[in-house]
Protein backbone atom coordinates (compact mmCIF):
# COMPACT_ATOMS: atom_id res chain seq x y z
CA UNK A 1 0.00 0.00 0.00
CA UNK A 2 1.50 3.32 -1.11
CA UNK A 3 1.86 6.43 1.02
CA UNK A 4 0.80 9.94 0.10
CA UNK A 5 3.11 12.94 0.26
CA UNK A 6 0.81 14.37 2.95
CA UNK A 7 1.26 11.22 5.07
CA UNK A 8 5.04 11.44 4.79
CA UNK A 9 5.02 15.13 5.70
CA UNK A 10 2.72 14.53 8.69
CA UNK A 11 4.95 11.79 10.11
CA UNK A 12 8.07 13.93 9.80
CA UNK A 13 6.28 16.98 11.24
CA UNK A 14 5.20 14.97 14.28
CA UNK A 15 8.82 14.04 15.05
CA UNK A 16 10.32 17.39 14.00
CA UNK A 17 7.64 20.04 14.68
CA UNK A 18 9.81 22.98 13.61
CA UNK A 19 10.73 21.41 10.25
CA UNK A 20 10.05 22.97 6.89
CA UNK A 21 9.24 20.04 4.64
CA UNK A 22 8.65 19.60 0.93
CA UNK A 23 7.75 16.20 -0.50
CA UNK A 24 7.54 15.42 -4.20
CA UNK A 25 6.16 12.22 -5.78
CA UNK A 26 8.86 11.48 -8.35
CA UNK A 27 7.10 8.79 -10.38
CA UNK A 28 3.43 9.47 -9.69
CA UNK A 29 3.11 6.00 -8.17
CA UNK A 30 3.06 6.82 -4.45
CA UNK A 31 6.23 4.77 -3.95
CA UNK A 32 9.10 7.02 -5.05
CA UNK A 33 9.49 10.38 -3.33
CA UNK A 34 12.01 13.14 -2.81
CA UNK A 35 11.89 15.13 0.42
CA UNK A 36 13.69 18.20 1.67
CA UNK A 37 13.64 18.67 5.43
CA UNK A 38 15.07 21.75 7.16
CA UNK A 39 15.10 21.69 10.95
CA UNK A 40 17.02 23.36 13.73
CA UNK A 41 17.26 19.89 15.28
CA UNK A 42 19.82 19.04 12.56
CA UNK A 43 22.26 21.77 13.58
CA UNK A 44 25.66 20.30 14.35
CA UNK A 45 24.64 16.77 13.38
CA UNK A 46 26.35 14.84 10.59
CA UNK A 47 24.18 14.21 7.55
CA UNK A 48 23.90 10.49 8.34
CA UNK A 49 22.39 11.30 11.76
CA UNK A 50 20.02 13.83 10.16
CA UNK A 51 18.76 11.17 7.77
CA UNK A 52 18.42 8.67 10.61
CA UNK A 53 16.13 11.10 12.44
CA UNK A 54 13.90 11.40 9.37
CA UNK A 55 13.83 7.63 8.79
CA UNK A 56 12.95 7.15 12.45
CA UNK A 57 10.07 9.59 12.04
CA UNK A 58 8.69 7.35 9.27
CA UNK A 59 8.11 4.65 11.89
CA UNK A 60 9.36 1.65 9.95
CA UNK A 61 7.48 2.43 6.73
CA UNK A 62 10.70 2.84 4.73
CA UNK A 63 11.11 -0.22 2.51
CA UNK A 64 7.48 -1.23 3.04
CA UNK A 65 4.71 1.28 2.40
CA UNK A 66 7.39 3.71 1.21
CA UNK A 67 9.68 2.13 -1.36
CA UNK A 68 12.15 4.96 -2.05
CA UNK A 69 12.88 8.36 -0.55
CA UNK A 70 15.57 10.67 -1.92
CA UNK A 71 16.35 12.81 1.10
CA UNK A 72 18.00 16.20 1.55
CA UNK A 73 18.36 17.56 5.07
CA UNK A 74 19.87 20.68 6.61
CA UNK A 75 19.66 23.13 9.45
CA UNK A 76 18.16 26.56 8.68
CA UNK A 77 20.62 29.14 7.35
Amino acid sequence: MAMSAADIEALIKTALPDAKITVEDLAGDGDHYAATVVSERFRGLPRVRQHQLVYSALQGRMGGALHALALQTSAPE
